[in-house]
Parts: structure tokens; sequence; C-alpha cells
């Protein structure tokens, strides 16, 4: 009896002690009383105005549509999803940096700066730049050296990584956390669609941040003459009043975005995060249906204006956030006027693991292992004693 029973509740225990880790986390964050910039906001499904033609489909598992002049946000699908945001995170690099750095200062880059993997637009320690330079290179060609230079202009990386995320608390951008000044995945990097939308509106009102994302084509220096670069942005030449902003993707972060475009003295934005990619229609379509609809619906939330100094925690002091879904319940508020469509909820087993860390999934494979192992040496001891007593 004990020979079957124990293996059986030792194994049982190690998936309950599992379950528990998979749920586990340390870092978790404070929840505000409400998500940023409005209740319905916290829905992970699709949040749109009743009365109207619903937005068009995308693929992109969060996006937002919002009216930049305004800030009231249109329509939105899980806003506040936390996802790796690739390169669009250097909209935040550009937004922090733009009013700390002179642009006609002249740099050197580094070596480091000019071996940073992934896009690059080919800096040479032998060449000198301005650094009106390196942020076109930064918003037109997604230049990850550019983007090390830039930062290490600024004093170091750490001293830039420091600054950006004092600018997204300004912001109110609580999704946000930058861990590298490019984009590039490194754990615990995350935004939402909703601060992508909110740093690209900051940005647009900044003069030299417009030039540099609304730049098609520009020449670059080398260490002998130049050579041209040009945007990412494919939309720059496929939409019509097509301001710019940024493109991104990586193999973990997939495609991401976020775009601005006016027409009739009006600005519109939307941002995408992980698109399995061909985003340009979509994001083309969701334009369209934003300059359709502004001004005539009631807005589903709002972009929050940015905190005024004196309102900025000290430094350590908690920020509210949200936790990806955790007010994303079916049962999110709408106020009349809003339509809330509940996303579809993954299956217990898909949730616990999504909430594992690396730490976690280390414990919780320990304790499958030991209590397996556990198992079979009992059963081994139980055959055995059994072949003992029967030999005797």
């Amino acid at each position: 009896m004990w020979t079957k029973l124990v293996p059986v509740t030792a194994l049982i225990a190690a998936i309950t002690l599992t379950g528990a880790t998979a749920h586990a986390d340390p870092a978790a964050h404070t929840e505000p009383t409400a998500p940023i910039g409005g209740e319905a906001l916290g829905s992970r499904g699709l949040v749109a105005p009743t009365g109207v033609k619903k937005p068009p489909k995308s693929k992109a598992t969060s996006y937002v549509v919002a009216d930049a002049d305004t800030g009231e946000v249109l329509a939105a699908k899980d806003a506040h999803g936390r996802y790796l945001p690739a390169s669009t995170l250097k909209t935040l690099t550009a937004v922090t940096l733009i009013p700390r750095l002179d642009k006609n200062r002249r740099i050197r880059p580094s070596h480091n700066a000019c071996n940073q993997e992934g896009s690059a637009v080919g800096l040479s320690p032998k060449a000198t730049y301005k650094v009106d330079d390196l942020f076109k290179a930064l918003m037109m060609s997604s230049g990850n050296d550019a983007a090390m230079a830039l930062a290490e202009t600024n004093g170091s990386l750490a001293q830039t990584m420091n600054d950006m995320n004092a600018e997204a608390r300004r912001l109110q951008a609580y999704d946000t956390v930058a861990k590298t000044p490019s984009g590039l995945d490194k754990p615990g990097q995350s935004s939402s669609a909703y601060d992508l939308a909110l740093i690209a509106r900051a940005g647009l009102a900044n003069a030299d941040f417009r030039r540099y994302i609304s730049t098609k084509i520009a020449k670059f220096p080398a260490p002998k003459g130049y050579y041209e670069i040009s945007n990412h942005n494919k939309l720059l030449w496929r939409y019509n009043g097509m301001i710019g902003v940024k493109n991104g993707w990586t193999s973990k972060a997939q495609a991401s975005f976020v775009g601005a475009a006016t027409r009739g003295g009006h600005t519109i934005v939307v941002s995408i995060m992980r698109h399995e990619g061909g985003f340009w229609d979509e994001v083309t379509q969701l334009l369209d249906w934003g300059f359709s609809v502004r001004g005539k619906v009631t807005p589903v939330g709002r972009l929050v204006d940015p905190l005024p100094a004196s309102a900025l925690a000290a430094p350590g002091q908690q920020q509210p956030s949200i936790a990806p879904g955790a007010s994303g319940a079916p049962n999110a508020t709408a106020s009349p006027g809003i339509s809330v469509t509940p996303a579809a909820q993954p299956p217990l087993l898909d949730t616990a693991a999504s909430k594992q860390t690396d730490s976690t999934k280390t414990v919780g494979s320990l304790v499958i292992g030991g209590g397996l192992l556990f198992g079979l040496i009992w059963v081994a001891y139980g055959i055995r004693r059994k072949r003992t007593r029967s030999g005797s």
C-alpha cells in the first residue's frame, strides 16, 4: 500500500509546488486604483466606441488609436499589455536625449558603440559625427550603434537608462521599463501600445523629433565623404499626411510600430505591438478609421499629460503600474458609448506558465525532478523489499 501511495503523493506535491511557483512574482507591481488613461483601457479585449463602425481588424496582440491633438483614445485592444518593444523603444531614447544633447556637438564613437548587434547605420571609430546625424541614424535607420553612441555621449549607458526611465515616469508611461537605448531584447524590458502612443505624442511636440522621424532620405557622413540613408517607415512614401515615428522587430518581440499622420489639421497616432509582420496595410486602415471618427464619438480613454516636475516621485519610490492583464478582467467597466469586448481567457496552465520567471522555472524544475526521483527511489525500494521477503 505504502509503496504505491508515497510516490503518488510525492508527484502530487511536486506538481502542486510547481503550480505555486508559477504564480510567484517577487517583483509584482503595485496596482493603481484604475488603469492609466481610463477604466475601459484595463480590458485586454477590444475597446471601441458605439454608434460607428468598429475599427478594422488587426493581427496585432495590442494596439491603440488616438487623437494626438486632444489625447482622446478612440479605440484600443489590450492597451496596457506589457510586451517587448524592440526598436520602438528608440522613441523614448530620442524624447529623453534630444533636450539633453547639443545637436551640433561632434563626437567620435567608441568601439563598443560601433560594434552593437542588430540593425546599424555603420558608425566608424575613425570618423566624427554630429549629434544631429546620430539622431537621424537612430530614428531613420534604426541604428543600434547610434543609440549606444548617443547614450555614451549623455555620460554613460547607466546614466542614460536612468534618464530614460525617469522620463517614462514623467510621461506616466508606467508600463515602460527601459533596459537598453536601442530596444534590443533584454529581460525585464517592456512597454505597451498605450505607452508608445504616449511617448510618440510627447515627441511630436518637439520640432527636432518631428524632423528626424519625417526625413525620408539623408546624407550620412563616412570616414571619406558620405552615403545616403533612408527611413525604415514605409508609410512615409505610401500614406498621405504621414509624419512618421518608428517601427521595430526582433524574433522575440515580433513586429511593433508607432506612427502619426496629419490630415485636415488633425493628427492621429496608431501604435501596435506583437504583430506577426506585414502590418503596413492594417496601420493604414486604422489611421483612416481614426480620421473618420475623431470628434464624432465618445473616447474610450485618454493619453494623459506629463507630470509636473513637483509631482515626480523621489528616487526609489514605487510608481503605480498595471501588470499584464491584471486590469483586463472581463468585467472592466464601460461608460455609455463605449463597447468592451473581453479577450479570450487563456487556459489555467498557460496563465501559470506566462507568469513564470527564470528563477521560478528553475525552482519548479527542481521540485518536479526531486519529487519524481523520490518516487522512483521509493518504488525501487518497495520492489526490492518485496523480492527480499519472497526469498526469505
